[in-house]
């Protein structure tokens, strides 16, 4: 027998649903890729406030210009360190469902005559799409990045990124921009580095050079010099040459208002030594500003070390122990031809830049002073 109803109820109520509340949309994430001629390096950032924080990182040596110079080719080896290094950088994008990203190569892949059959394997191989950016291009985004470090009273800043396969320089002319708004001059530079252009803070873009030698391509043009010393100051007045077309080579003429900001593991693990870092701290390092004499007394202890005792140095680290010169010759050069009571170290660089300017083009309000 069926239950009976009561009189006048219909049929047996239906159970209402409730929609489950709304989980709170958790900001975007977002990816920089920096393949470079020596390492290949990966943050993944959201942003808060006007700065982000960094949720993920990876960076590997993965020597992809190794044997470059020589063949202009990228060497079979080479190709399978540097996919092997970007499947963990896929796993990485998948883990943390990054929809926002921008994975660039750099010199190495500038130079190599069969590059787009490896941006091709890469794609293939890892579903990464890499894109070859300019010189200009490059440098633009490491003169973003180093925005924060620049102070108030600039009114000439030399931006140095020292790279695997090149190095970039960017000038900069701040004196008709007002203190307050120095940083931000900077980070205004965001549609290319054209000689004489003005942003809307007023800075001016005096000059800036691609030197096609970073700390593994000039390693490579001495190769077979045997003596340690003499290898290092060659390296150094080479690279001085190159920079003989640079527009502002000689018009310093005051120190005072000049700012050098420099970033690359060169100078980093310069700053490191420096402080006698055994264990690599960024707090410590991003921000330290140098002395030319600082610089030059932990080059020549360097030097003095040879090249068995930068291996066993903690403070250089085995993968940079090979490296360690070729950059500390480039670093003086500068010094030497520009010479300045201070160099401001940055820990940041190409891949701050790309993910300053990924969050500039969605809106999102950035603060040049943190």
């Amino acid at each position: 027998m069926s239950p009976r109803r009561p009189k006048g109820a219909g049929a047996f109520p239906k159970a209402v649903e409730t929609p489950a509340p709304q989980k709170p949309r958790s900001k975007p994430l977002y990816a920089a890729l920096d393949l470079g001629t020596n390492s290949c390096r990966m943050l993944v950032a959201r942003p808060v406030g006007g700065q982000f924080e960094v949720i993920d990182s990876f960076s590997k040596a993965v020597q992809l210009g190794a044997g470059l110079e020589a063949t202009g080719r990228l060497s079979r080896s080479s190709i399978n360190r540097t996919v092997q290094a970007l499947r963990i950088c896929q796993r990485k994008l998948r883990q943390h469902d990054v929809r926002r990203m921008r994975l660039v190569a750099t010199e190495a892949c500038r130079r190599a005559k069969n590059s787009r059959d490896f941006i091709r394997l890469v794609k293939r191989e890892t579903g990464l799409k890499l894109e070859i950016i300019p010189p200009e291009e490059e440098a633009r985004l490491a003169v973003i990045s180093c925005a924060p470090l620049v102070h108030p009273k600039t009114d000439q800043l030399l931006v140095v990124d020292i790279g695997g396969g090149s190095t970039e320089l960017v000038w900069i002319d701040l004196s008709e921009t007002a203190e307050a708004d120095r940083a931000n001059a900077i980070m205004a530079v965001r549609k290319g580095l054209h000689k004489q252009s003005v942003s809307r803070f007023g800075a001016r873009i005096v000059d800036w050079i691609s030197v096609p030698l970073g700390v593994a391509t000039l390693r490579d043009q001495f190769d077979d010099v045997d003596d340690d010393g003499g290898r290092f100051a060659l390296m150094s007045w080479f690279f001085e040459e190159k920079l003989q077309e640079f527009a502002p080579y000689d018009r310093l003429h005051s120190t005072d208002g000049f700012q050098i900001v420099g970033t690359s593991g060169t100078i980093t693990t310069v700053a490191a030594s420096h402080l006698g870092l055994t264990r690599y701290d960024r707090n410590k390092v991003d921000g330290l500003e140098m002395s030319s004499g600082d610089i030059d007394r932990v080059i020549q202890g360097y030097l003095q070390l040879g090249p068995g005792g930068r291996r066993r140095d903690p403070r250089i680290g085995r993968d940079r122990a090979a490296l360690i010169m070729s950059g500390s010759a480039i670093l003086q050069a500068l010094i030497r031809v520009w010479p300045t009571q201070k160099l401001s170290v940055a820990d940041r660089g190409l891949r701050e830049g790309l993910l300053y300017a990924l969050m500039s083009e969605d809106g999102r309000k950035l603060d040049a002073r943190g």
